[in-house]
């Protein structure tokens, strides 16, 4: 399920204003809303590969839809982009961001209240529901059937808080990756993650049952108070949105002609 930059990305950010680049060394936010970075002239991305089309390797780099839009971010602030791998946890806890290893976290995080109490959010930029991925032709149809079932989940994130939810075994796992491989090699029964990133593993061995349908929506997360940051990328959000740029990157990174099905 793919849909454009929601409407509220918009809001506040009709003008570009981007605050003005100045590197600390340190990391520490500058006064009067000075933009400082945790390295001069480099844009910092906290990201968690593999998770693609969001984030993934390819030919020893980082790439996909979340670091071609926070490169644009870096561009409209005329600096360049550093993608740095991080775990997860310690990207949605907002660890990362306040231990200074990065200016701001690009990784599918769906924006929560309670990750809001550690990190600022920019306006959202894509929406998102859970997703069951089994082998093929299991005889898993809904979540009824999950019941009794080792179901694999990422830590720290909202599949594995669903899954909890529901009073289901969840065996976590530390990224995408490795839940894959644990129900290729049995160890799992299922996994749940993010539906659009489940798709991109579908093959003649392993298939998407359903669909929970959560309504999240993605964000990308700063340093709690660094409002110059957060201004000027949702200042690119809108950018992007008006010109175009935002469907010729979705259209790009998830294959299709379009930005939305």
């Amino acid at each position: 399920m793919r849909h454009p930059l929601p409407a509220a990305a918009l809001a506040g950010a009709a003008l570009l204003a981007l605050a003005a680049c100045s590197g600390s060394g340190s990391g520490d936010d500058a006064a009067d809303g000075e933009l400082a970075l945790v390295t001069s002239g480099t844009l910092t991305v906290c990201t968690n590969p593999p998770y693609e089309p969001f984030e993934y390797e390819e030919d020893g780099e980082i790439v996909g839809l979340d670091i071609a839009l926070t490169a644009e971010i870096a561009a409209d602030l005329g600096v360049e982009l550093r993608p740095l791998n991080t775990g997860f946890d310690a990207i949605e806890s907002g660890a990362a961001l306040n231990a200074r290893q990065c200016d701001i976290a690009a990784s599918a995080i769906t924006i929560t209240d309670a990750r809001e109490e550690n990190v600022d959010f920019t306006d959202a930029y894509f929406d998102a529901d859970q997703g069951v991925l089994v082998a093929a032709g299991s005889a898993v149809a809904g979540e009824d059937d999950l019941a009794g079932l080792k179901v694999g989940v990422q830590q720290a994130t909202t599949g594995a808080s669903w899954v909890e939810e529901q009073g289901l075994e969840g065996v976590q796992f530390e990224d995408l990756g490795l839940q894959i491989q644990a129900l290729r090699n049995g160890q799992v029964d299922v996994v749940v993650n993010d539906v659009t990133v489940l798709e991109s593993y579908v093959d003649d061995e392993l298939e998407v049952a359903f669909v929970v349908e959560t309504g999240e929506q993605y964000g990308f997360a700063v340093r709690t108070g660094n409002t110059a940051l957060l201004e000027a990328a949702n200042a690119t959000l809108a950018r992007i949105t008006q010109d175009d740029t935002y469907d010729t990157l979705v259209a790009q990174y998830f294959g299709t002609g379009a930005a939305t099905d």
